[in-house]
């Protein structure tokens, strides 16, 4: 029997941080252990919680017996500086300027440890094991809390001169609209789950001016209390402005990827989180709107998918980085 190959997955988030170990399956990988912990207690500093995350992952080893470990991955929002193992004050991470993560990691275990952007590191987990399989040329859309995308070209993940590709989310929609990645109308601003929620608000809104009331708002008192997570299932009772607001996400949605179709040519589109909850209310709204603004002859070749690996795939995001540091 050949030996079993470990490898560790640290994901960084604005709430929470996880920690996991995974076990090398053929051309799969099985996550043997994991665990989790605030980001922020109230009293912490980011080299505080690097320690933490040593002394995590160190707790994992042992109780699985020590096994070695070949490589540590790491994955955070952006911005960051994937060469230099360095976090770049991503926003959702206040206090955390040019913290380095890979240094303390690689000297305390002496192995390969690599960063990368968290839409990347998705990107690579549904093309290592999830929808992405035998691709060549995706593209990975988060669709969660942000909208980001991430780039996988000509069999590589592609992330830019210093690691900004992919920040599809800032690109501009409309001149007006909700505000997302600090812009008004962008394709964040419109696909997203903050930006979702303040789209159904504003109409929600004036729905309550005029008498009417909307399944997820029915009194002004709730407005701060819509989610898109609500607006879901608002629509999925047939609410009239549900419905609509779902209309404009879909439209936007399919904008987008418009633009990517004919952009970058791909085989394949993979969309996160979001997407695959209301793909039922979301897919014919975008393919109509890819069918009226994407080049037929590019779109004739790219498919449109939910991703696969769903609630786990920030653990399987931070292990593909990982996967990325073993020698070819």
């Amino acid at each position: 029997m050949s030996p079993v190959s470990w490898l560790a997955g640290i994901d960084i988030g604005g709430t929470k941080c996880a920690v996991c170990l995974g076990e090398i399956e053929g051309s799969g990988i099985r996550i043997s252990a994991r665990r989790s912990f605030p980001t922020d207690n109230g009293n912490t500093t980011p080299y505080s919680v690097i320690r933490r995350l040593i002394a995590t992952l160190d707790e994992l080893l042992l109780e699985q017996g020590s096994p070695r470990l070949l490589a540590i991955g790491i994955s955070c929002g952006g911005p960051l500086d994937s060469r230099q193992g360095l976090i770049l004050s991503p926003p959702n991470l206040p206090g955390w300027n040019g913290v380095d993560m890979v240094r303390p990691l690689r000297e305390h275990y002496g192995i390969a440890v690599g960063l990368q952007n968290d839409a990347n590191a998705c990107a690579l987990a549904e093309w290592k094991w999830g929808a992405g399989r035998g691709s060549h040329n995706m593209v990975f859309l988060t669709f969660g809390t942000g909208m980001g995308a991430g780039l996988i070209l000509n069999g590589a993940l592609y992330s830019g001169t210093n690691d900004m590709a992919g920040e599809i989310g800032h690109m501009r929609l409309e001149a007006s609209g909700p505000d997302g990645y600090g812009k008004a109308g962008s394709f964040e601003g419109y696909c997203s789950g903050g930006g979702i929620a303040k789209l159904a608000r504003s109409m929600a809104l004036e729905e309550l001016r005029k008498g009417e009331r909307p399944l997820f708002c029915p009194k002004a008192g709730m407005l701060d209390a819509i989610t898109a997570k609500k607006v879901g299932e608002a629509a999925a009772q047939g609410d009239p402005l549900a419905l609509k607001v779902w209309g404009i996400v879909g439209k936007q949605l399919g904008r987008g990827l418009a633009v990517l179709v004919d952009l970058l040519n791909p085989e394949l589109i993979v969309i996160g989180s979001i997407y695959g909850r209301q793909q039922p209310l979301l897919e014919p709204l975008v393919m109509q709107e890819l069918q009226r603004e994407a080049l037929p002859y590019s779109m004739s070749v790219c498919r449109i998918v939910p991703a696969q690996l769903s609630e786990q795939i920030g653990d399987y995001a931070s292990l593909s980085v990982a996967s990325s540091m073993l020698p070819s």
